[in-house]
Parts: structure tokens; C-alpha cells; sequence
């Protein structure tokens, strides 16, 4: 497995269209701090701050991940081949315990995106995030708490959740012990 860092490439999509961190940081709601420390690769952050900046540079999410530009009809990604997103940080600065691995980024124009969620330790606190699109949730391995708007549903190995991504959501730990997810997300 690769460790891949997109904060380059953000950058370079700030630059190109003369914004500055502060024009990005009001129209996507993140502090200008933030931004920078996503584009200098001082911290990753969850997909769904992934998913409103692609949205505001109208790119797919996918395109953080890729590094060719062809648009391919079909791909296989190789296990050793996966990009982590390692030490995901909210926009509050904290550690959220867990880091993703992009499982599809070949293919540049598809309606959804794969990840594996690793969660290894518990959170030290329980912000929701939303985003457009719609989630499917697979628990591969060990117990989770998926908080939902103002719900909070264990889920254990084998259970699925679907729901649409604009819901407040936040998966944790819910022992504290390593838990496994596959999560696919649509545009």
C-alpha cells in the first residue's frame, strides 16, 4: 500500500484560479488555516472535507487520488497499490483515530467512490460531518457506533448502513478496538 498526499494537488487548483486561502476557506466553510495545512500535507482531512473542496473546484473526488488524467472504462487496483490518507484531523485541528485508503482512482468520471476506513483507536470527540451524495457502509471487521443526525446505531461485523450523505453521520469505535469498513460514496 502507497501512502498518497492530494495537498499538492489542491494547491496547484487554488493557484491556477488565482484564490487565495481565504477565498477558498468562505466558500467551502474550512478556516484559511486549514486549508493550508491540507495543501502543505500537514494533516488529511475526513472525505467528506475531501468531498466539499472537490465540489467547490467542480472535480471528482476521484481526482485527488489519480495520478494520470486518461478516463478508463474499467480498473483494478492491487492491494499494495491502495492510497492511505494517513492522520485524518478535523477541521477543529483534532485526531479522529481512524485513516482511509482509496480503493477506486484510475477511473477519473464514475458516480461513486470506495474507500476502506480503518478506525484504530477511540475519538476524542463526536462532530458529524455531511456532504451531497448518498453512503453505503459494510462493517468488514469489529464494532462500530455510526452516529446519525441525533441517532446512535452499533453496528457490528457484517451489518450494512445506506443513507444519504447530507445527514449529520460520524462512524466510531465502539470499544475502542480496530474496526474495518468498507464505505461507498456517490456524487
Amino acid at each position: 500500500m502507497s501512502e498518497y498526499n492530494i495537498g499538492s494537488r489542491l494547491k496547484k487548483l487554488r493557484q491556477a484560479r488565482k484564490l487565495t486561502l481565504q477565498a477558498v476557506a468562505n466558500e467551502t466553510g474550512f478556516s484559511p488555516a486549514l486549508i493550508s495545512q491540507i495543501e502543505n500535507d500537514n494533516v488529511s482531512p475526513p472525505i467528506a472535507t475531501l468531498s466539499k473542496i472537490a465540489k467547490f473546484f467542480d472535480i471528482k473526488l476521484a481526482q485527488l487520488f489519480s495520478e494520470d488524467e486518461d478516463d478508463r472504462k474499467w480498473e483494478v487496483v492491487r492491494a499494495h497499490e491502495r492510497r492511505i490518507v494517513p492522520r485524518v484531523i478535523s477541521k477543529e485541528g483534532t485526531k479522529q483515530g481512524y485513516f482511509y485508503e482509496s480503493l477506486s482512482f484510475y477511473k477519473q468520471n464514475k458516480k461513486m467512490d470506495a474507500f476502506m476506513v480503518t478506525l484504530t483507536e477511540k475519538a476524542p470527540e463526536a462532530n458529524t460531518y455531511s456532504h451531497d451524495g448518498e453512503e453505503f457502509v459494510y462493517v468488514m471487521k469489529g464494532n462500530a457506533d455510526f452516529l446519525l443526525d441525533d441517532k446512535k446505531i452499533t453496528l457490528h461485523e457484517g451489518d450494512s448502513l445506506y443513507f444519504e450523505s447530507s445527514i449529520g453521520h460520524r462512524l466510531l469505535s465502539h470499544d475502542g478496538k480496530e474496526v474495518r469498513v468498507l464505505v461507498v460514496v456517490t456524487k
